[in-house]
């Protein structure tokens, strides 16, 4: 059922659209390469284990928190969407 200026499924394909961005944001983010023995922020050692567990790691356990801390504040919000649903 449309509402408003809304076609049919639009709130399906709003939905759709914000998961694929997240899903294309944190593939953008995952580590890429060799791993490095020392972290490229504060030059702690990064443990084998780390390494092994994630291929590519450039960063320690901490600097990696923050790194994330950083990230998870910027909110998930789908520009594609419909005039009408951002008018609500």
């Amino acid at each position: 059922m449309a509402s408003g200026w809304a076609g049919d499924g639009a709130v399906q394909e709003q939905i759709d659209s914000t998961i694929e961005d997240a899903i294309q944001r944190a593939r953008s983010q995952l580590p890429k390469g060799e791993s490095l023995t020392h972290c490229e922020e504060c030059d702690a050692i990064i443990p084998q284990a780390r390494r092994e567990a994630v291929p590519g790691v450039r960063l320690c356990i901490a600097c990696q928190s923050e790194h994330d801390r950083e990230q998870s504040s910027h909110a998930g919000y789908n520009r594609r969407g419909s005039k009408d649903s951002q008018l609500r």
